[in-house]
């Protein structure tokens, strides 16, 4: 056999998952990722380590931007071939795209602004990553595949999409490549959704796999479950409410957003928490919470359930959808207690930069935090306990209540990684882990060896490997 795989990211970090699979003379990638670490933006910058014009095809697991943001890049440097993802991927990148092309050309005018305006010479133009038009170029490119249909890549090699229980559509990857008569199977995890997770159905599990990549972003750790941080969410709000301040929650428009929704949804029917405004104050999340509504045959039984009792989560009661810039604005003009809902999940753009100026100097306001924070974003900076923050060129005490609920995470943690990984009835011949930073994946690779006695690998970036 000769495959050979290269490790173009979230290897020893977070973001930028990009694989290379080189076999029977076919180059594929799984995932085309942005790294999202300030420290490692600078390889989005960089050249593409394999020239683009000879990748034959991209497999995507998702639609979160540290997995499919790179492709409207890649497109623009000469890729021309079809990125496989299932439907609802399909509909959620080409939102995150043209979201993510906004962003990068409204930061960087913003950046050239604040440099005229403070004198400061810098030793590069202020571009964006990419355009528009590179992301729609991008979104053409998108090729839905249904779970469980396995397609033929080339001669030799192809792949099945199975459902990962992680965000709307994500899918883990099963690719099955044979040579001179023998056979292997390669298995990409993507992100591993949590069990019982609401909307969604569990993760699968597999029993068979030679190679296996798997992601370790909670590895070296166990979380509350859903379940058991609801009752976390409600105190947090009446707490909050009775200060008289807001709930400023940084949220990922793709999943957790909907999540929110569904709780706060939940507790207001129950009469845990009183009346009061949630605001949705992210144009993507909205849009990505109407294509929720478009694929509903991907729904558990339990939110199959609420929907035919007209009980849906995603319509209620004090809920509004801010969309326009204006509706954003006009939310400091509201004085009683809300929950503001906005993007990013990890405060490293978006509106939600306006929401904390306006409250993070707040002692009674709480900034809540229900998501991953990768080293080096603003998010992060908060929930290690920053006493100042630079915002928009601006610094500001942080005096806000600063509360992180772990059981909102879409990401399995160590107890549930090791069960979806258990679920072999052999041993893999062998298990590279990814997506985690470097203590929690080389904690959870210790896990695999001391647990199962496997041969694990923990690579490195642009690190290389024969599969046999």
């Amino acid at each position: 056999m000769q495959i050979k795989i290269t490790f173009l990211g979230a290897s020893q970090n977070v973001t930028g998952s990009r694989y290379l699979i080189e076999a029977n003379g076919f180059k594929f990638l799984v995932d085309c990722g942005l790294f999202q670490e300030h420290d490692l933006k600078v390889r989005d910058w960089a050249p593409f380590p394999v020239n683009p014009h000879n990748i034959d095809a991209v497999l995507l697991t998702h639609a979160h931007l540290d997995h499919c943001g790179y492709l409207p890049k890649l497109v623009k440097e000469g890729f021309h071939k079809e990125i496989y993802c299932t439907s609802a991927t399909e509909d959620i990148t080409a939102v995150m795209l043209m979201d993510a092309a906004h962003l990068q050309t409204q930061d960087a005018e913003n950046k050239k602004k604040r440099h005229l305006r403070d004198g400061r010479v810098v030793p590069h133009p202020e571009l964006p990553l990419y355009t528009v038009p590179d992301a729609q170029a991008a979104i053409s490119h998108l090729t839905p595949v249904p779970y469980k249909q396995t397609m033929q890549l080339a001669k030799g090699i192809s792949f099945t999409f199975y459902d990962a229980g992680h965000v709307l559509g994500a899918a883990m990857i099963e690719v099955k490549i044979e040579q001179n008569g023998e056979q292997r199977t390669l298995l990409f995890s993507g992100d591993i959704g949590r069990q019982n997770k609401p909307i969604l159905n569990n993760p699968t599990v597999f029993d068979n796999a030679d190679y296996v990549w798997t992601e370790s972003t909670y590895g070296d750790r166990e979380l509350d479950s859903p379940l058991a941080m609801y009752p976390d969410l409600i105190d947090v709000i009446n707490a909050t409410v009775a200060a008289g301040g807001n709930i400023v929650i940084p949220s990922f428009a793709l999943e957790r957003s909907q999540d929110l929704l569904y709780y706060l949804s939940l507790a207001l029917t129950a009469k845990k928490i009183k009346p009061i405004q949630v605001l949705l104050d992210s144009p993507m999340a909205v849009d990505i919470t109407n294509i929720f509504c478009k694929h509903m045959d991907l729904f558990d039984d339990d939110m199959k359930a609420l929907l035919k009792e007209g009980k849906s989560p995603f319509s209620f009661a004090g809920l509004k959808c801010m969309t326009s810039i204006e509706d954003s604005k006009s939310i400091n003009n509201i004085k009683e207690p809300t929950i503001i809902i906005s993007g990013a999940g990890m405060c490293n753009g978006g509106r939600i930069k306006y929401h904390l100026i306006q409250n993070i100097t707040r002692p009674e306001s709480t900034i809540l935090f229900v998501g991953y924070q990768a080293v080096d974003t603003l998010g992060r900076q908060i929930t290690d306990g920053a006493a100042n923050v630079r915002i928009l060129g601006q610094n500001y005490p942080v005096k806000a209540k600063i509360i992180k609920l772990n059981g909102f995470s879409s990401h399995a943690d160590k107890n549930e990684l090791l069960g979806w990984i258990s679920g072999l009835k052999r041993p893999p011949r062998q298990v590279f882990v990814v997506h985690g930073e470097e203590s929690s994946a080389n904690a959870y690779a210790e896990t695999i060896r001391q647990s199962k006695g496997w041969k694990v690998s923990v690579p490195k970036y642009l690190e290389e490997f024969n599969l046999d």
